[in-house]
């Protein structure tokens, strides 16, 4: 096997045909003694003459152990290098440092942690440049690592085809899935003596939020929640700061399997896991796996790799233009993270592409997208029940999901590439198990929709360009909690502020001592937002201020718009605002009035509504940056749309939009905060700001990636494939 395009610099230059031979014979001699193969060991002389005549150079490209994801890697590594090695390749080994955005959450490192993604995807271009690898057999973690590689390995596929070089060719080997904690009995049941204590001293919503949390898997999310309820009983007395430490010593230490793996709620990683799939980039072996894959399901990987490394229709680039109308659709009907939207519209740019969130919309609006996917926390149905479900072999992971979305009429496109060396069309010809209805019992992927919406929308608005939110991700009844409903701000300059003021117990009871709003704006919300069952606008004219407020707060009908600004990525890096989405999510109280919205942008286990991404951010002036507390915005989730009123109209009964210019009228304090969020940025590494990215809708990418960009997407003409799938297959071709 000789890769046949393109020059060969170990053939003509002596350095590299000098170094790297010991690289490749220590890797292999390290897979001999990890994995005991019979096979001999191999000499210098060898790996030199594969060097020379080009046999292909195959990077096995890893992450960091320090995230749990990548525990395993040098295990898969060694099975990658044997196997690559035994097919007449040369393997080699490099790692990408990977940030885990559990762990960075609410210190310095989430301001780090997009911006990783952008030098991840240059440490994968560098170091494939240098060595000259042809192609990767990728490692994948979780976070944004496999969309980072695939948009280097996409961006490096593009040039080294335009010099007239070979194509760069990919297959990805997604970690397994790590199992949920388990909460010891005993201290399961002093949490919930704990919550029995709240309810007998009269705080009631603090036991019940501890017996909500007690409900989802263990893990390092549902420790950010418990954190949020354990302080608040501190707050209120029902602990000591000694005992609340003790307890979150006892979860933390039962969190993760000593294994590793992508953690099992369907954030970020699993997202982006069924994405990548969904891109044609994962061999059905190795995609949904419980434990660190065996040789065999790596050989089935790694020989398909090795039937299309010359063919330039399955590179990377290929993949990923062919496949992404399906990877859409896919993350869409799976309820994947806010977060992907942005890496998605990133690899689009990297690969090439002169794309936007408002492409991205336009192939999720083009038709209906149903929700196909009854994943939860709390009924056993998380991602780790998927992969069990797959590794019995009862349904086909992101292969069932494109086959039931064809089932509900959404085009996919069969004819598209993948890692098996074979296109859609091909791989689904062999129709076992590959239906839904192969799981009887709690199944995560449905055959019949639970709902006839998924996905991530975009929203427009009058003090804003665009914005992100899940609705898919919200209950109805919570939609109709906040749809078409007005809501005061309640603003935050940052999230360290935001995540003290969630925290604080009498949060509610101070609010009417912190904003200038009148009694006329209290009464104009109480008749727009109560219902048919509340009380009469006239009987709530005759209460006190104190007791209208009040009651509005129990009846639900006060709602609050909480905005985090100064998070963006020339900001402050565009963190997630994961803790603060735990904190108001974790107080039932909170969570039945209040909306977050943020230009910061949202974890994949954010739930709710969560409004992010909001361009243009605050410290490029945009009008986030001059929103006050007390301020008026309508909440029109279903119409994709979030305005700010006209707060004197308002006072009269009247939905008017806010007509005024917010820059002009709000000059002296939107420079205020500028020159607060300039000092916060000066608690960024200077190596780490983020000051020549694109902004959010175009996917924070770097300006200069940006600028090279220039192929316009042309929107795909998916095949639908009918409800007999042996109607449009061809049996010679499969």
């Amino acid at each position: 096997m000789v890769i046949e395009r393109g020059s060969n610099p170990y053939h003509y230059e002596v350095q590299g045909k000098a170094n790297e031979p010991i690289t490749v014979a220590a890797l292999l001699d390290r897979a001999r003694k990890e994995l005991k193969p019979r096979s001999p060991k191999i000499e210098l002389a060898e790996i030199v003459d594969r060097l020379d005549y080009n046999a292909p150079r195959i990077a096995i490209i890893g992450g960091s152990p320090d995230h749990p994801a990548h525990l395993m890697d040098y295990q898969t590594a060694f099975r990658a290098a044997h196997r690559i090695w035994q097919q007449g390749g040369v393997p080699f080994w490099f790692s990408v440092p990977v940030l885990c955005d559990g762990t960075a959450q609410s210190n310095i490192g989430m301001c780090y942690s997009l911006a990783s993604r952008n030098e991840m995807a240059a440490m994968v271009v560098n170091q494939m440049e240098a060595q000259s690898y042809h192609g990767a057999f990728v490692l994948q973690g979780c976070d944004k690592q496999p969309l980072a590689v695939v948009a280097g390995l996409a961006l490096l596929d593009v040039l080294r085809q335009r010099r007239g070089d070979a194509p760069v060719f990919a297959s990805f080997a997604p970690a397994h899935v790590l199992r949920g904690g388990t909460i010891p009995d005993n201290l399961r049941q002093e949490l919930l003596d704990l919550a029995a204590r709240a309810d007998a001293q009269g705080e009631k919503a603090i036991g019940d939020d501890l017996r909500d949390t007690l409900n989802y898997i263990l893990q390092c999310s549902s420790n950010q929640a418990f954190l949020g309820v354990l302080t608040r009983t501190v707050q209120r007395g029902l602990l000591s700061q000694e005992q609340h430490k003790a307890l979150e010593k006892r979860l933390a230490a039962n969190t993760c399997h000593e294994a590793g793996g992508i953690c099992a709620f369907n954030g970020t990683g699993n997202s982006s896991r069924h994405c990548v799939a969904a891109l044609g980039l994962v061999h059905p072996a190795l995609e949904l796996l419980t434990a660190p894959p065996d040789q065999e399901r790596v050989n089935a990987a790694v020989d398909a790799l090795f039937t299309f490394c010359n063919n330039p229709d399955y590179s990377v680039f290929h993949m990923v233009a062919k496949n992404f109308a399906n990877c859409v659709r896919v993350h869409s009907t799976t309820g994947g993270s806010t977060n992907l939207v942005k890496h998605l519209v990133a690899a689009m740019i990297y690969a090439g592409y002169d794309f936007s969130l408002f492409d991205l919309e336009r192939i999720h609006t083009s038709t209906p997208i149903p929700d196909l996917f009854d994943y939860s926390l709390t009924q056993g149905r998380d991602i780790f029940a998927l992969a069990q479900q797959c590794c019995d072999g009862k349904i086909r992971g992101m292969e069932t999901v494109l086959f039931e979305l064809m089932q509900n009429g959404v085009p996919v496109d069969l004819d598209a590439p993948t890692v098996t060396g074979t296109t859609w069309r091909q791989r689904l010809a062999d129709t076992t198990n590959l239906s839904a209805l192969g799981v009887s019992n709690n199944p995560i992927i449905l055959a019949r929709p639970r709902r006839s919406i998924s996905g991530v929308d975009v929203l427009r608005s009058n003090f804003f360009e665009s914005a992100v939110v899940k609705i898919s991700g919200m209950p109805d009844p919570q939609v109709n909690e906040f749809d078409e409903k007005a809501a005061f701000v309640l603003y935050y300059e940052n999230e360290d502020d935001a995540n003290s003021g969630l925290l604080d117990t009498k949060l509610l009871q101070a609010l009417p001592q912190r904003w200038d709003v009148t009694r006329h704006e209290l009464l104009a919300m109480f008749s727009h937002n109560c219902t048919p069952e509340d009380l009469p606008l006239e009987q709530a004219r005759a209460l006190g201020d104190a007791e209208l407020y009040q009651l509005m707060v129990q009846r639900r009908i006060l709602k609050l718009a909480i905005v985090i600004s100064g998070q963006g990525p020339e900001a402050f890096g565009m963190p997630e605002m994961f803790t603060p989405s735990q904190y108001l999510n974790s107080n039932r109280e909170l969570r039945r009035l209040a909306v977050l919205i943020s230009d910061g942008r949202y974890s994949g286990v954010s739930y709710g509504a969560s409004i992010g991404h909001v361009t243009p951010e605050a410290r490029r002036r945009g009008g986030i940056l001059y929103l006050r507390t007390g301020d008026l915005l309508h909440l029109r989730l279903r119409a994709k749309r979030l305005n700010l009123l006209d707060r004197p109209a308002f006072r009269l009964g009247r939905l008017a939009l806010y007509s005024g210019a917010l820059e002009q009228d709000h000059a002296a304090l939107g420079q205020e905060r500028l020159e607060r969020i300039e000092k916060r940025r000066s608690l960024i590494a200077p190596t780490n700001l983020m000051d020549d990215v694109t902004d959010a809708a175009h996917g924070v990418v770097p300006r200069v990636v940006a600028r090279h960009a220039t192929r316009p997407y042309v929107f795909p003409e998916s095949v639908l494939w009918p409800q007999n799938v042996l109607d449009v297959l061809d049996p010679k071709e499969c």
